[in-house]
């Protein structure tokens, strides 16, 4: 597996993140939707990984510049046929050492409350990610939890 930067120009990637917006919305109610699109991961402040095993996508993540010292964990994502199979963690551990690297000191997310996101939460608390209150834009959500941690 190789986990890359990647310029999002691939319609490999185009249609894995097609799913995953797709099937977030199935889960979330309209007024907690956090999930962002292929135009909006294209936005500066967002570098974005793919996971790739051979040439199919099996993974992806993101990191959003907030400020010079806190990034925010988007898009996080296994491919349905390969969740359980470490890609989440192998990604998530990049992920982080790479934040520490650009010099960010604080890495925050917010993922879903309901069962569905489940094995998310505990993926992140497994990586030292613990509760927090909302930051940046959001706002308190039932749907949502927030998570941080120091880097």
């Amino acid at each position: 597996m190789n986990i890359a930067t990647d310029d999002l120009s691939g319609p490999e990637i185009a249609v894995f993140l097609e799913e995953h917006v797709r099937q977030l919305r199935s889960v979330s109610p309209p007024e907690s939707k956090h999930a962002l699109d292929l135009d909006a991961l294209r936005r500066p402040e967002i570098t974005f990984w793919s996971v790739r095993d051979g040439e199919m996508v099996v993974g992806c993540g993101a990191i959003k510049r907030l400020d010079a010292d806190h990034a925010e964990l988007k898009s996080m994502r296994t491919t349905a046929a390969r969740k359980r199979s470490g890609i989440a963690s192998l990604l998530l551990e990049h992920i982080i050492a790479e934040a520490g690297r650009m010099g960010f000191t604080r890495l925050s997310l917010e993922t879903g409350s309901a069962e569905f996101f489940l094995p998310a939460r505990r993926l992140y608390r497994k990586f030292g990610f613990t509760l927090c209150e909302p930051f940046a834009d959001y706002r308190p959500d039932p749907n949502s939890t927030f998570m941080t941690k120091r880097l």
